[in-house]
Parts: structure tokens; C-alpha cells; sequence
């Protein structure tokens, strides 16, 4: 299977979230994904094919297990039909839901945007609170007073921490297996850890055990999730908010996120590419 190489959620040209893309007369099994998936050894490749009604069949493999909905793979895959077939928007039929990405030329990079699932979110209990902050090296005293932490979901579930300050963020620290359980227990994604800089700027660092991988350099899936949890908690008016994620990594990343003033809707998640290899 031909694979194609794609950073997702570019800075300047730099940095993003590697992914792999394969465009398949028809999807293989599973077996053969989630085993071209491990090889590849990005957080996620994704695996598209043309349905009869010209939309995509789509679905998304980490190392270590399938995806619901994969924010940067998404982009990427955006990136990859607009090379292959065109500029324009596409609908693309994952597990859950059927979203659109659209992929076009934007100052000389090639751009993306997606639709994400509609979102949701939910209180989590002190008790699973607790786990996580102890898992993660964190004490009350390191969140923010202002926003929740919350089960958020745009496509798949993800925990949301709001931390306090930058260099708490910067703290982060976790055991691989012990994430990878706690993930799975509770039915999490991935756990997003959050900064507020400002208005409708935010730095994130996310924890991606679940699929083998102990840090995300950008997550669109979280990101939406996010954004959606800031709307319909009324914390946010609608508009856009930009992430900055995978800056301790050395792999920076920009995500933008759009959101109408309709409770649970889609958000609207954006950004650039550059093609890594595409042999």
C-alpha cells in the first residue's frame, strides 16, 4: 500500500503532527491497517476509499489500536485529496459520524479544513479527578479556577485539563503504561492539558497513551472537543480560538478552531500541511 507522508498543523512551515495517508481502491482489513499503522509509527495513519456516491469510506489506526476520529490524520487526508483530486470538499464516512474535510492552496502551502463531529460534554467525578492528577504529576493547586475539567467529545472522548500556568504545563510528566491504562479504563483518547494566554489563545499538551504514543504535536480531534466545551459552557462567544501545541516537543504546531453559537454543532478545525515523503 502506497503511503503518504504528511505533517498536519504546520508552523511557518514547521513542526505539525506527522500522519500517514493511504488512498485505497477499497479499505484492507483490519488486521492489515492496524498492521501498516504500527509500521508507519505516527500517531495515526488514515485509510480512505471512494465510495460509490463519491464520498470516503474512513478509517483511522494508531500504533497500537483504531480511532474513532483523528483531527490531524483528517487534515492531512484533506492535504492528500486535494493533490490527488482536486481542490475542494470532500465527505468523508468514519465509524461514528460523516463529517467533510475540503483541502486547497493557501500562500504557496497546502490548507485544510475539516467539520468535526457534533460535540458534547460532561462532568467527571472527584474521584477520577484525582487518578488523573496523580498520574500526571499535578496537585489541585495547578488548575485553573476559571474553567472545568471535563469529559469532552467531538468524534471520541477526551479529558480536558485546564491548567493554571504555563510552566505547569510545561511539568508534564506521566509513565507511558500507567496513561495507556487509565486511557483505556475510562474510555479517553486522548487527555488534553490546557493554558489560557490570553482571550482566545491557548497552549496544549496532549497525552495520547491510548494509541501507544506518550505525546500528540497537535490533535484536532482534541481541539474541537475543546472548542465545543468552551461553547456550550457558555465560556467562550463564538468565533475562533487558536492552539498552540507540541512546543516542549520541539515540533510546533497551529490549530484554529471556529465555532458558531449552536449548542453541540459542528466546529470547524483548520489548518496547514507539508508533505514529509511521498514515496
Amino acid at each position: 500500500m502506497h503511503v503518504h507522508r504528511i505533517a498536519a498543523f504546520t508552523l511557518n512551515g514547521r513542526g505539525g503532527n506527522p500522519a500517514g495517508v493511504v488512498l485505497a481502491e477499497a479499505l484492507p482489513d483490519s488486521i492489515d491497517m492496524q498492521a501498516l499503522a504500527a509500521e508507519v509509527g505516527y500517531s495515526e495513519t488514515a485509510f480512505a476509499a471512494r465510495n460509490e456516491d463519491g464520498s470516503w469510506r474512513v478509517r483511522y489506526f494508531a500504533p497500537e489500536s483504531e480511532v474513532p476520529f483523528c483531527g490531524h490524520a483528517t487534515i492531512a487526508l484533506g492535504a492528500v485529496l486535494a493533490r490527488v483530486h482536486g481542490a475542494g470538499r470532500y465527505t468523508l464516512q468514519l465509524n461514528d459520524a460523516t463529517i467533510t474535510v475540503e483541502g486547497f492552496e493557501r500562500d504557496g502551502e497546502i490548507g485544510s479544513v475539516l467539520d468535526s463531529p457534533p460535540t458534547r460534554s460532561e462532568p467527571v467525578s472527584p474521584e477520577l479527578l484525582a487518578e488523573a492528577l496523580s498520574l500526571f504529576g499535578y496537585e489541585q493547586a495547578d488548575l485553573a479556577l476559571h474553567m472545568p475539567v471535563r469529559r469532552a467529545h467531538a468524534g471520541a472522548d477526551h479529558l480536558i485539563v485546564p491548567l493554571n500556568s504555563r510552566r505547569a504545563l510545561a511539568a508534564l510528566h506521566y509513565d507511558l503504561d500507567a496513561g495507556r491504562s487509565f486511557m483505556l479504563n475510562h474510555g479517553f483518547v486522548t487527555v488534553a492539558f490546557v493554558f489560557g494566554e490570553g482571550e482566545r489563545h491557548f497552549h496544549v499538551r496532549n497525552a495520547f497513551a491510548s494509541g501507544g504514543v506518550l505525546e500528540d504535536p497537535a490533535t484536532g480531534a482534541a481541539a474541537a472537543a475543546f472548542a465545543g466545551m468552551l461553547r456550550d459552557l457558555e465560556l467562550m462567544t463564538p468565533g475562533e480560538i487558536v492552539i498552540i501545541q507540541g512546543e516542549d516537543m520541539g515540533r510546533p504546531s497551529r490549530i484554529e478552531a471556529e465555532f458558531t453559537g449552536e449548542l453541540g454543532s459542528s466546529i470547524r478545525v483548520s489548518g496547514a500541511s507539508s508533505t514529509i515523503s511521498d514515496e
